[in-house]
């Protein structure tokens, strides 16, 4: 018996899969729990249909990401800081206060989009990875200066 998967079965396939199984399995344990449909040709038109919504969308957001990581590679932001002898900083820079200042320009971030390996400690510039999303990343020049 073939059956479209709707959920991630173990042992079996991921969501969206066309397999064959036995019938007393596919009868009397997928589809009573709802882990699985008949392969009809209504239910295989459906699953070609959802899948190219779905790519669609990937493609859409894809292309988003693509566009925010241009975007903030063509744009430098300047941080404030109080900073001692030898231009230590009092304090650190972290990812929340790139986070803020992007969001205080106008970009949408999220401080986990940021990968900063440490806190800045020291007045200069540094470039700070982002993920943009869909697998896009970019690097952002960040200015350190003294009030």
């Amino acid at each position: 018996m073939k059956v479209i998967l709707r959920e991630d079965v173990n042992n079996l396939g991921k969501s969206g899969q066309l397999v064959e199984v036995k019938d007393g399995y596919g009868r009397n344990y997928l589809i009573p729990r709802k882990l699985a449909v008949e392969a009809t040709r209504k239910n295989l038109a459906q699953l070609d249909h959802e899948k190219r919504l779905i790519d669609d969308l990937g493609k859409k957001k894809r292309s988003q990401a693509e566009k925010m990581a241009a975007e903030l590679a063509s744009h430098d932001i300047t941080i404030l800081c109080q900073a001692g002898d030898q231009d230590k900083l009092f304090g650190a820079v972290t990812a929340r206060d790139i986070a803020d200042q992007l969001r205080s320009e106008g970009f949408n971030v999220d401080r986990r989009q940021i990968t900063l390996n440490e806190p800045l400690k020291q007045l200069g510039v540094y470039k700070v990875g982002m993920k943009t999303g869909e697998g896009v990343e970019t690097e952002l020049k960040v200015w350190l200066v003294k009030k």
